[in-house]
Order: C-alpha cells, then structure tokens, then sequence
C-alpha cells in the first residue's frame, strides 16, 4: 500500500497537467471491463484521463435490464449513452478470468454468496470452454458476446444503434501476452486490432 499513498502524495503536485479536466467530461468511449486489478483500461488503449468512461463489474458483466429496480450498471451505461453521447461501447473481457473460469468449471462458490448470485443472475449458462485451459479464452470470448447481446436489449442502447449513433465492439485481452483482439462480425472471430 505504502507505494499506492507515496504516488498519491505526489500526484496533485502538477496542477496544470489537471485544471482542464474541472471543465467537464466528454468521454467517446464506454469501456466496460472487469474489476480484475490485472485489467487496467487506460494503459491498454493509451488512454488519457477524460478519454474513457468505465464500468468494472466482476467478468465484465452487464447485467439484464429492467425497469423499476435500476442497478448501479444500467445507470452508468444509461448516463454515458444518453448524457455523455459516447460513441463506441467496448466489452473487455480477458484471459484467465476467475468469474468465467468458476462458471466452465462449476466451482462451488457457496463461501462466497453474493458472487454466487451475481453470476448466477447475470450468466445463467455456463459458457462453453475446457475446464482445464487457464486462460479460458474460449468461454471469455463467449462471454463477450453474450454481454453485447445483453447491451442490445437497453433502452438507450437500442435506440442509439438503430440511429447509428453507437457502435458496440467486443474485445479480449490476453493478460500474459498484452495482445488485444476484437471479435469482427464478417469472420464471427475475434481478431487482433
């Protein structure tokens, strides 16, 4: 923790380098990924601070939409698709993802409930893969897919795909190679960038 507290410290020090950012956000870029402290969006795309708008769930998991009891993710990929007006809306999921490795495996993860639930309610199906292949690509990219299927199905989300103002892309990072792929609809596969 101590070299986490000593950046912080030192951080603030260039005041110009921050000022303009007081002005307001216009982030292009949704980028939902997951919470995994191995995933960190902005030093895989590059990104500067304002440039990215993220959402971090476990597994990178948007979970199904439904009126009347908005959660924390609907609401975040309402306010960036209707107030910030972003254009893409990327899905990253990465390579030896424990939420997706639990699922194909059939962990038992009764010591860890609310886990349980969360993967439960927003991955029914196990996705396909090999039990025994770390870095479960396979189901990882499956998963992905499932996640922009789920995005389809938001108000805010549908409207904005149909007037082509809103491009959702699927993505799957390799976290022991850097490599980033994107799934292309022509080959149904996911290709490098």
């Amino acid at each position: 923790m101590q070299p986490l507290i000593d950046n912080a410290r030192t951080f603030g020090q260039r005041p110009e380098e921050f000022a303009k950012l007081a002005e307001g956000q216009s982030p292009e870029v949704l980028f939902i990924t997951c919470s995994d402290s191995r995933v960190v969006p902005a030093l895989i795309t590059g990104a500067r601070p304002g440039q990215l708008f993220e959402l971090r769930t476990a597994g990178n998991i948007v979970p199904p939409y439904t009126t009347g009891r908005p959660t924390g993710e609907a609401a975040t990929i309402e306010y960036a698709v209707e107030v910030l007006g972003v254009r893409d809306v990327v899905v990253c999921g990465h390579s030896h993802c424990g939420a997706v490795g639990a699922l194909v495996r059939g962990d038992d993860l009764s010591a860890v409930p609310a886990v349980r639930e969360w993967l439960a309610h927003a991955a029914p199906e196990p996705a396909p893969g090999r039990p025994d292949d770390p870095t479960v690509a396979e189901a990882v990219q499956h998963h992905v897919l499932a996640q922009l299927l789920r995005l389809r199905s938001y108000p805010c989300v549908e409207q904005r795909l149909r007037d082509g103002r809103l491009t959702l892309r699927g993505w799957y990072y390799e976290v022991h190679t850097g490599s980033v792929r994107e799934h292309r609809a022509d080959t149904d596969a996911f290709e490098s960038l």
